[in-house]
C-alpha cells in the first residue's frame, strides 16, 4: 500500500478566517501614521499576496506612494502589530476535527502561507493546531512568495513526500499549485473572487467535514 499523501495547507481564508484581525491591524497602522482607515470589504479584497502587497494596495487605494520609506515602515509596523493579533480570528467549522483525523490517518501536514512565519506560528499555537504542522513555510521564509511556486515546492521538500495535495482558497493558491505542477483542492468559503470552477481544482469543498473523504478518494489518483 502506498504511503499516505502529504497535505499542504494555506492558512488565511483556508484554515482560519483572519480577515477581521487583518482589517483591525491595517486600520491601527494607518491611524498611527495619521491616515484614515478602511472598511472591511476593502481590506478583505486585498488579502492574499502577503503583507507588503497588502500595504501597497491600501496605500494606492488612498492615492499614496506604494514604495519607499513609508511603505517599508508601515510593513514593519503591521508585522509587529499583527504578531499576536488573534482575538478576532476564528477557525472555519470542522477544521480542528478534520486535521486531527488526517493526522491520525498518517498524512504528513504542512503550512504554506504568505502570512509571515511568526504570526502564522502564533495563530496555530493559539488554536492548538501547531502540534499537527512540523513544516511551516511563511511569506518571509524565502525571498519568493506565492503565487511563485518556490514556497510550495519548499514545503513539499521539507515534508519529504513525493505525492502531495495543496489545499487553499484563492486564485493565488490555484496559481501557485499550477506553477508547482501539484494538485489543488479548493475550499470555497475563503477569500476567492473568481468562480470556483475556473481555478482548475482536483476537488472543491465548502466544509472541512468533507476533506478526509476527499483525500481518501484522491489518494489513489495522485
Amino acid at each position: 500500500m502506498a504511503d499516505p499523501i502529504g497535505l499542504i495547507f494555506d492558512l488565511d481564508g483556508t484554515l482560519i478566517d483572519s480577515a477581521p484581525d487583518i482589517h483591525a491591524t491595517a486600520n491601527k497602522v494607518f491611524a498611527a501614521h495619521g491616515f484614515p482607515g478602511f472598511d472591511f470589504p476593502t481590506v478583505r479584497g486585498f488579502i492574499g499576496n502577503g503583507v507588503g502587497v497588502l500595504v501597497a494596495r491600501l496605500l494606492a487605494h488612498q492615492g499614496r506612494p506604494v514604495a519607499g520609506d513609508l511603505h517599508r515602515k508601515m510593513v514593519g509596523d503591521f508585522i509587529n502589530s499583527y504578531e499576536e493579533a488573534v482575538d478576532l480570528t476564528k477557525l472555519y467549522p470542522n477544521v480542528r476535527e478534520a486535521l486531527a483525523t488526517l493526522a491520525d490517518l498518517g498524512h504528513p501536514l504542512a503550512i504554506c502561507t504568505n502570512k509571515p512565519a511568526g504570526p502564522a506560528r502564533s495563530v496555530l499555537r493559539h488554536f492548538g493546531l501547531d502540534q499537527h504542522f512540523a513544516v511551516i513555510v511563511g511569506g518571509d521564509t524565502l525571498p519568493q512568495r506565492k503565487p511563485d511556486p518556490a514556497p510550495l515546492l519548499a514545503a513539499q521538500v521539507q515534508l519529504a513526500c513525493d505525492r502531495v495535495l495543496f489545499v487553499g482558497d484563492s486564485e493565488v493558491d490555484a496559481e501557485t499549485a499550477q506553477g508547482a505542477a501539484l494538485p489543488f483542492a479548493l475550499f470555497t468559503n475563503g477569500y476567492r473572487n473568481s468562480a470556483a470552477e475556473a481555478l482548475g481544482a482536483k476537488a472543491i469543498f465548502d466544509d472541512f467535514v468533507a476533506l478526509p473523504g476527499l483525500v481518501a478518494h484522491l489518494s489513489g489518483r495522485l
